[in-house]
């Protein structure tokens, strides 16, 4: 990598210190800014488009690298540098939602919803990554949020039933 860039491996090291701290940045930089929040005027709109767009890019044989060896070499640090302006652009969408005066999901639900399966899948499986699912994602978080009961019991902290 170093030769690559033209420099000597020290040089690397000591500004990075660590191959995962290089990866977290490379991640960090890749992932900023490259999925457009987008403004459909609807929550259902906003989360298919963007879960669309990020199947999308997760299915880019660069990314599903990056994003595997971040994960694979840096641990929870990794997996912060995959996630977190991912969970920043969803954020954006579910304030705007607000702002509308609608009714929303917590990022947290969102993130499990959406974030989560679309990353394990395309990390840990062969299974494609379509919009149709994606829409699936977006479609189930939403009616989840109309009504079936999503989270623990409070006093347990079990998604198990008795």
């Amino acid at each position: 990598m170093a030769s690559r860039a033209g420099v000597h491996a020290t040089t690397v090291y000591r500004r990075w210190g660590s191959v995962a701290e290089l990866l977290g940045d490379v991640a960090t930089s890749r992932f900023s800014g490259d999925i457009v929040v987008p403004d459909t005027g609807t929550l259902r709109g906003d989360l298919e488009r963007y879960a669309s767009d990020l199947a999308k890019d997760l299915c880019d044989p660069d990314t599903l690298a990056l994003v595997r060896a971040t994960i694979g070499t840096g641990g929870e640090q990794g997996a912060a540098a995959c996630r977190g302006e991912r969970q920043e652009q969803l954020g954006a969408i579910l304030e705007r939602e607000q702002a509308r005066g609608r009714e929303r999901p917590t990022l947290e639900r969102t993130t499990d919803a959406i974030l989560a399966p679309l990353y394990y899948r395309a990390v840990f499986t062969n299974e494609p990554l379509t919009s149709g699912w994606a829409y699936d994602l977006v479609s189930h978080l939403l009616s989840d949020e109309n009504g079936a009961a999503t989270a623990p019991d409070s006093a347990s902290g079990s998604l198990l039933a008795d």
